[in-house]
């Protein structure tokens, strides 16, 4: 079978998982799954976040919220390259939109997503270059770090091959603030990692 052969069939199958039924079902939005899959092999650049939010949920395409406004600004890409799926993967710590908790924040990606397909995608995606890891799930899983601000100041240490951010989330406008390094430094030599990348 053939590499884009099998890609559409771990597609198929992740796009129909319901895994996770029960659980959305019981949170606050009692939602029913949605997985939202975007990687092809071939894929120079891999962007693995923590899971779709509700936007996205309602969408079916990763990062369409302020969040991937503020993603694309610090790739330096406009949205046809971000959402050139020959180009760039997009591969979650979850598929599915988690839900909210009955104060209105999102619920962690249910670790059960990650077991299941994380590996069968990885495997897929073979000529990945540059990796973004964005937000403290996604820093845990690949470089076993548990705090989010020492793991972005210490970026050097992983690029280019790896680049730890903080989640573009409204919520981390403060941390931007208090980290002005972060635009300054990092975000630069980020930019230039991409443009080469994708060239």
């Amino acid at each position: 079978m053939s590499r884009q052969g099998g890609v559409m069939g771990l597609m198929d199958e992740i796009r129909s998982c319901r895994l996770c039924e029960d659980r959305f079902a019981a949170t606050a939005t009692a939602h029913a799954p949605r997985p939202v899959a975007w990687f092809r092999p071939g894929a120079r650049l891999l962007i693995v976040g923590q899971a779709p939010g509700a936007r996205v949920h309602e969408s079916g395409r990763p990062f369409t919220d302020p969040s991937g406004d503020r993603l694309r600004d610090w790739m330096g890409v406009d949205e046809a390259t971000f959402y050139d799926r020959d180009r760039i993967a997009i591969l979650p710590m979850a598929f599915c939109f988690p839900g909210y908790n009955d104060k209105g924040s999102d619920l962690p990606p249910p670790p059960v997503c990650a077991r299941t397909w994380r590996e069968k995608a990885m495997a897929i995606l073979k000529d990945v270059e540059v990796t973004l890891l964005v937000g403290g799930y996604s820093q845990k899983w690949h470089l076993g770090t548990k705090n989010v601000t020492e793991a972005v100041q210490g970026w050097r240490d992983h690029a280019p091959a790896r680049y730890p951010l903080p989640h573009p989330s409204w919520r981390n406008t403060a941390w931007l603030r208090k980290n002005p390094w972060f635009e300054a430094e990092l975000l630069p030599d980020l930019r230039q990692t991409i443009k080469d990348v994708l060239r």
